[in-house]
């Protein structure tokens, strides 16, 4: 499996699939999650794209620094695997955590994004959201990464999935999280330092953007995406009825479909 070195050494993995001779597409995913959280997507972008898949430092194989991480330095590491991958510019799909990564590089270094997809994600942190982080971090803390992916579910399911998804929590919600606790609680510290900068900069971002939620998402609402898609010129909404923070994965054919069908509609465009 490929990986490079960010600008302050850390190894970034990341995984390539799909078509040789697709259009790159960037994949970033969330909290605490590596490469596979995008298991239910793999197999429908292959179709179509030269597909890069990053573990966010730390998560999966990327290094797991001890300490607080940066947004902009997580954003950075995105472009460090563009560069070893050869690509100037790229489609990028980010989800929650990886929404926000998406929007810092959309933010910092626009030629570098071909469209944009932004899913279950929020442009600021809100007190109430910064509480929930805090609680997070004195959870991992005291408990570590097994009772943090087990008791959070009820921020990521919605109560009709919960029925089928509690049972199996005990043995599958380790699958998804696999990050240590340090690196959870730096991840973590990265979410939380999110700027009214990003959250004002945004207004400036002309990329083609597709901006995806669950309408019962209770961890980044309907209203935060509905914030983003009025800041980002000309950017639609599209909310998923019944799905919660997630739909990636609980609701993922009508969240393949959406992005399927925006992804190849960017594609046509800029043939």
């Amino acid at each position: 499996m490929p990986a490079t070195r960010a600008a302050d050494g850390t190894r970034v993995f990341y995984d390539t699939f799909g078509k040789a001779d697709g259009e790159p597409l960037v994949l970033i995913m969330g909290l605490a999650i590596d490469r596979w959280g995008w298991i239910r997507q793999r197999a429908m972008l292959a179709k179509h794209f030269r597909c890069i898949s990053i573990d966010n430092r730390g998560a999966g194989l990327s290094d797991k620094p001890t300490g607080g991480y940066d947004l902009f330095t997580m954003a950075g590491d995105v472009e460090s695997v563009m560069d070893a991958e050869g690509i100037d510019s790229a489609h990028v799909v980010g989800y929650s955590l990886g929404g926000v990564l998406a929007q810092v590089l959309a933010v910092r270094a626009p030629e570098r994004v071909r469209s944009l997809v932004l899913a279950s994600t929020a442009c600021r942190i809100k007190d109430w959201r910064r509480e929930v982080l805090s609680d997070w971090v004195q959870l991992v803390e005291a408990r570590g990464a097994r009772a943090f992916s087990q008791e959070n579910l009820r921020w990521v399911a919605a109560a009709r999935h919960m029925r089928w998804i509690a049972p199996l929590a005990p043995a599958f919600a380790p699958l998804f999280v696999r990050a240590p606790a340090h690196g959870i609680t730096g991840q973590i510290q990265a979410l939380a330092g999110i700027t009214e900068q990003v959250h004002e900069e945004l207004l400036g971002v002309d990329i083609d953007t597709l901006v995806i939620v669950g309408s019962q998402d209770i961890l980044t609402p309907v209203a935060d995406s509905e914030e983003i898609a009025h800041l980002i010129k000309g950017a639609r909404l599209q909310v998923i009825s019944g799905a919660a923070h997630g739909a990636v994965v609980t609701d993922a054919a009508v969240f393949n479909r959406a992005i399927e069908s925006f992804l190849q509609e960017q594609v046509s465009a800029q043939v």
